[in-house]
């Protein structure tokens, strides 16, 4: 397999993985990211030629969370403008009961990403197959998605072709999870870059 001078890159960024793993990693409580940017910087990091972002995320109910609906609704739309593609999904609510520390319950309504994970997976595979990238870069530390990186692996052979699978998460040391998603290679966000990325629009 012959290693192309240009590797064209697509991002895929899990919303919610990354804006979980910046709070732990760098103490950021609301997701100001520019996922463009952040692809833009670490492509420019490795050499690579960044071809297209996509991102994905859950949005909560507008009759649950106004300010959060609000906030997503209007950050993927300005997403959207800027060319990134932009996958979302309304969150899906159950019941949770919690034991609290004096022995009683509480039950509270908690909504959950359901389908986000199986588009940016199917749209990995489906860009490998397509011939799509050269490099998928996943803003990610979902371990499910090592199953991805087996499958582009299989298409990379039956096709005779040079593909890289990679992952990206930000470290520092308060970050609980240090790994990167299995079998692939991992690229490390500094505190420095991100906030080289940081959106100066504030959606809330």
């Amino acid at each position: 397999m012959r290693e192309p001078a240009i590797k064209r890159t697509w991002a895929f960024v899990d919303g919610q993985n990354l804006f979980h793993a910046v709070k732990h990693a760098f103490g950021y409580t609301y997701p100001n990211y520019d996922a463009g940017e952040l692809a833009l910087s670490l492509c420019e990091a490795q050499g690579w030629n960044l071809a297209s972002t996509s991102f994905y995320t859950g949005v909560p109910d507008a009759t649950d969370n106004p300010t959060w609906n609000r906030f997503w609704s209007n950050k993927l739309l300005q997403m959207s403008r800027r060319g990134i593609r932009t996958f979302s999904r309304p969150l899906r609510y159950r019941n949770q009961t919690l034991d609290l520390p004096d022995g009683t319950q509480h039950t509270m309504l908690v909504g959950q990403e359901k389908g986000v994970d199986v588009r940016l997976a199917l749209d990995v595979v489906r860009g490998a197959l397509r011939g799509n990238y050269d490099v998928a870069l996943i803003f990610s530390q979902d371990q499910d998605l090592s199953e991805v990186a087996d499958e582009v692996r299989t298409i990379a052979a039956q096709q005779d072709r040079w593909i890289k699978i990679a992952s990206a998460f930000p470290v520092s040391p308060t970050s609980s999870n240090k790994r990167g998603i299995n079998k692939t290679d991992w690229i490390k966000i500094t505190r420095a870059e991100y906030d080289q990325c940081i959106d100066p629009s504030d959606y809330r």
